[in-house]
């Protein structure tokens, strides 16, 4: 999907940046919500963004791959306890404002079964640009 929005959507919730040093609480995160791929060292890979309630990080999402002209919004979760509170579309929202700051074009991923974030993206200015097949290869 990708943002076609003519303005940055407002951010309501209060959100922390989020580095290197909260990654175990980020795989933490992951692990319980299992948005795609995330491994140890991807927050190197741009500006993460956090909510916290009572000092547990319930809310993530970042930046991952910068086509030319473009960011890849990812690892977009929220812990199943703390869901329908508006946290993803405000981290979202945080990211798209950022990005188009630096005059790029935000674009995403979701499965096409997660209709509940499609409905989220949408409703933020992103549209449906292509649907694909992705295959995610392991080794162990």
């Amino acid at each position: 999907m990708v943002w076609k929005g003519s303005a940055p959507p407002p951010v309501n919730h209060d959100i922390d940046r989020l580095n290197i040093l909260r990654v175990d609480e980020m795989l933490a995160l992951v692990e319980l919500t299992k948005p795609g791929p995330f491994l140890r060292r991807t927050p190197e890979l741009g500006s993460y963004l956090g909510i916290y309630e009572a000092g547990q990080l319930v809310a993530m999402a970042g930046e991952r791959l910068r086509p030319l002209g473009h960011t890849e919004i990812s690892a977009v979760c929220t812990h199943p306890e703390y869901r329908g509170r508006g946290y993803a579309s405000s981290l979202v929202s945080a990211l798209i404002q950022k990005i188009t700051k630096r005059d790029e074009i935000p674009f995403l991923h979701v499965r096409s079964e997660n209709v509940g974030a499609i409905r989220v993206y949408e409703k933020l200015g992103f549209k449906t640009r292509r649907v694909i097949n992705i295959a995610i290869v392991k080794t162990e």
